[in-house]
């Protein structure tokens, strides 16, 4: 096809997705059927049966919703800085922000997997992606919090990520980006894209207790990787990428990089990469990269900067990674719960294309290759096919599973979600949603166990389904039941950022996974902890004040505090002498150009405040924890820079004496 002939098709597919992307579908105010409201309702003091947590896109954070009621239940902080909970704030959880390029308070959070066992979701842990600058995050479902960051070396727009094998050995991210290597000299021209810029996938080794370490690296050609899934029971050992981009188009991508009728999905043979790895083919890559991590018993984050990873070249070791064309410009790659086959989503196809397992190792024993795409060897497509889909819709995207031999694509120009048979390749069922969608969610959906009775739509585009707010509406999500042959629309509801993946687990398997409800006060070791009133003082070193604090219903200790001076340092180090479950305490003081905290029973966190002019500042308790909460405050007194004024702190007494 002629570049002209091209690009006037791509004209007409633009045009076909605004039609479907304005339209309102016929059958709008009827989607939702009479018993919907029941089956979602969830009775005052009871749990709903699943966690849905959910990626929040631009807003950097994860949200946690119960179904099927759709409550938001926490917004946690991953990968942007938290007003609420001062993450990214204190100076306990800055380092949990630092990258080699300082610190980034704020990124894009795309994608979300659970720590699995034997295939299945285990409620230990969730890993989330920060895309714009590559890192990858471990969420500890004890504790709802972010206890581990690590950042990807040798990567640019990490989309790919973070999926994992079937047993958590690894989670792996591919970069969206091709650049030059991190050990490479960058500045070249833009346009020697195919001979300087290369793809990265990398595999992160994920310990007993979750701690994550980059294990290896595959160099891959210079394309552009979207999503992944790894392969699981027969095809344990395999991961699966989708890549577009083989044009190697380095300006104006929706043409220059839809050129081709098929781009690939790359199969990587993670057992055998380890092989090498072991055998000494890894070469040492001088790189930069921080990994941070959070210490439950100091309530404390360190990071630190590695300087060298592992990698392996994909030319030279010609039996790690080999392509299988797809059809056109892949966004999603998902393995069905047997593990057998691989559905590849071409966002500009007209159909579904589904591959086969055996057949792909049966194509690579007899060497059925249809030559190499930059040394890696291509298996032809007839070869590792199990068949089409035919005619499904407009723009699929993403596919999950019911565990009943059914899958589930979205289509996001025809705004619809589709049911077929993985088997027969025929279509079930189809329903609209609105509008747009992208990702969808199935309880357990890309396990070998999935939890087949509710699916989650995740659109783009929300009018005419939430009141107006201005040009952004809320963005959306929809919840489906599933649990018979027909999907049934049971509820529209609003979620925070720009949601894209998700994932579910019944909420019995992570609430009583040992969930944390208070920190111990005597198995607290942070460095400035004050584990009683008693132990509260106020302490200067120079210019750096250090205030050991305490926070409990309904007052702090010490409450007035004078002799601090102008050009001083200021340290609250609070801890919270509460040991019951749901009682935070806050902190926060006048003047201030941080957030407050807020400081967990059992928690010791720190504010770093510095003074900025003479006078008495209160501070108080920002988290409504009593009866008497508005009593629950303090004053400090700041004097002029070298100011005769003692250092005193009291509680309850008047201190210095009045004259």
């Amino acid at each position: 096809m002629s570049k002209n002939k091209f690009s006037k098709a791509i004209f007409a597919f633009v045009l076909v997705s605004a039609f479907f992307s304005s339209c309102k579908p016929k059958d709008s105010s009827d989607a939702v059927s009479g018993d919907a409201a029941q089956k979602v309702y969830v009775a005052p003091g009871k749990y709903d049966e699943f966690y849905n947590f959910v990626s929040g896109g631009f807003s950097g954070q994860m949200s946690v919703y119960g179904l099927p009621s759709a409550r938001l239940l926490r917004v946690v902080p991953i990968f942007s800085v938290d007003p609420q909970s001062g993450y990214g704030y204190s100076e306990e959880t800055k380092p949990m922000l630092n990258t080699s390029n300082g610190f980034v308070p704020w990124d894009d959070q795309h994608h979300l997997e659970l720590s699995q066992t034997k295939g299945e979701v285990d409620g230990r842990w969730i890993f989330a992606n920060a895309n714009n600058t590559p890192r990858i995050a471990r969420v500890d479902l004890k504790t709802f919090k972010t206890v581990e960051i690590i950042e990807l070396p040798n990567s640019a727009g990490n989309h790919s990520s973070p999926f994992i094998t079937e047993n958590t050995e690894y989670v792996v991210a591919g970069t969206r980006f091709s650049v030059p290597p991190d050990n490479a000299n960058g500045d070249v021209p833009i346009n020697t894209y195919k001979k300087n810029f290369k793809g990265y996938l990398s595999f992160v080794k994920v310990g007993k207790e979750g701690q994550m370490d980059i294990a290896f690296q595959i160099e891959a050609p210079g394309v552009n990787f979207d999503l992944s899934h790894a392969g699981k029971g027969k095809s344990h050992g395999w991961f699966f990428f989708s890549c577009y981009n083989t044009e190697q188009a380095n300006t104006l991508l929706e043409v220059n990089a839809s050129q081709k009728d098929k781009d690939f999905i790359m199969a990587v043979n993670w057992k055998k990469a380890e092989e090498y790895i072991k055998a000494g083919k890894g070469k040492k890559v001088a790189v930069k990269y921080a990994h941070n991590t959070w210490d439950e018993k100091t309530h404390t984050a360190k990071s630190e900067i590695r300087t060298s990873v592992l990698v392996l070249d994909s030319k030279e070791l010609k039996d790690i990674c080999y392509m299988i064309p797809c059809p056109k410009s892949p966004h999603g790659c998902d393995v069905d719960p047997t593990g057998e086959y691989i559905v590849g989503s071409g966002k500009l196809a007209a159909l579904i294309p589904v591959f086969s397992f055996d057949k792909m190792q049966k194509a690579i024993a007899a060497k059925q290759f249809d030559g190499n795409y930059e040394g890696i060897p291509v298996i032809k497509y007839e070869a590792a096919l199990h068949g089409e889909v035919k005619k499904p819709g407009l723009g699929p995207l993403h596919t999950e599973f019911d565990g009943r031999g059914n899958a589930y694509t979205t289509f996001f120009v025809s705004s619809e979600v589709v049911k077929w048979d993985i088997k027969t390749l025929k279509v079930l069922d189809r329903a609209p949603t609105y509008y747009s969608p992208g990702h969808l969610s199935i309880p357990g959906g890309d396990s070998r166990k999935p939890f087949g009775k509710y699916m989650v739509i995740y659109n783009k585009i929300t009018k005419d389904r939430y009141l107006p707010t201005g040009p952004e509406l809320a963005q959306s999500a929809q919840l489906f039941d599933i649990s018979g042959d027909k999907m049934k629309l049971l509820l529209d509801y609003p979620t925070i950022g720009e949601p894209h993946y998700a994932q579910s687990a019944p909420a019995d398997l992570i609430r009583n996974n040992g969930q944390l409800k208070f920190y111990k006060i005597e198995e607290n070791n942070h460095p400035y902890v004050a584990k009683g009133e008693k132990e509260a003082k106020v302490v200067r070193q120079g210019n750096r004040i250090d205030v050991y604090m305490t926070s409990i219903r309904s007052h702090f200790a010490s409450d007035n505090i004078e002799g601090i001076k102008l050009g001083d340092e200021v340290y609250f180090h609070v801890t919270n002498l509460e040991q019951d479950w749901d009682v935070p305490h806050g902190f926060a003081i006048k003047g201030a150009d941080n957030a407050e905290l807020l400081i967990m029973p059992g928690e010791t966190a720190t504010l770093k405040w510095i003074p900025k002019k003479v006078g008495i500042f209160p501070f108080y308790c920002t988290d409504f924890c009593s009866a008497l909460h508005q009593e629950m405050q303090g004053y400090v007194r700041v004097s002029p820079a070298g100011s005769s004024v003692p250092l005193t702190f009291s509680l309850g007494t008047n201190l210095p004496a009045t004259k």
